[in-house]
């Protein structure tokens, strides 16, 4: 064996290796803290919380034929009214998220159309955006491509979006707070 074998096997055995460790990953870890159930204060604060937020979205679309229905939404309301605390439950996260994306996906539409690329090309921006702005929220992703899959215009970002999410904020600052355990929200900015 020379040592151009050599060095091919050395190489070869490296690539294994790193094809293993990636593998390794998909297994996961084992759980370390409990699965907690809230209070039973919290999981009727919850459903309170998301009834009214999403009830009030509903009759101004109902009633005042104003577009403020939107899956993302729905989405939001279970952050914000069922893990309050966490970080992408945050006012700012909420408003800024659906704000950059609902931006992102009227945009993206605007220039390429309805395509499968340009839909996926908008929640990946929309996530980029929000990943550099700070102000990531999950039901972002969402809006971008109901935004590019409904064809949406400008009017998109303000009703449903911006005043879709803060409704849904205010509603949440009313209700969490009825809760002993809650403090909505743990920071503005």
């Amino acid at each position: 064996m020379d040592l151009m074998d050599s060095a091919q096997i050395l190489e070869n055995e490296q690539r294994k290796s790193k094809l293993i460790k990636y593998l390794v990953k998909f297994k996961g870890h084992k759980r370390i803290t409990p699965l907690v159930s809230p209070a039973p204060v919290d999981i009727l604060i919850t459903l309170l919380g998301t009834v009214l937020g999403i009830s009030f979205l509903s009759i101004l679309l109902f009633i005042y034929e104003i577009p403020m229905l939107a899956a993302s939404l729905g989405a939001s309301a279970v952050l914000v009214y069922g893990v309050p605390d966490a970080p992408l439950s945050q006012p700012r996260n909420v408003i800024l998220g659906h704000t950059f994306s609902a931006s992102i996906g009227v945009l993206t539409y605007q220039i390429f159309g309805i395509t499968w690329w340009s839909v996926a090309l908008g929640a990946a921006l929309a996530l980029l955006v929000m990943l550099l702005t700070k102000t990531t929220h999950p039901p972002g992703g969402a809006t971008a491509m109901l935004a590019v899959l409904n064809g949406a215009g400008p009017m998109f970002i303000v009703a449903p979006m911006i005043s879709g999410s803060i409704i849904l904020v205010l509603v949440a600052v009313l209700v969490n707070n009825l809760s002993p355990n809650r403090n909505y929200p743990r920071y503005w900015y």
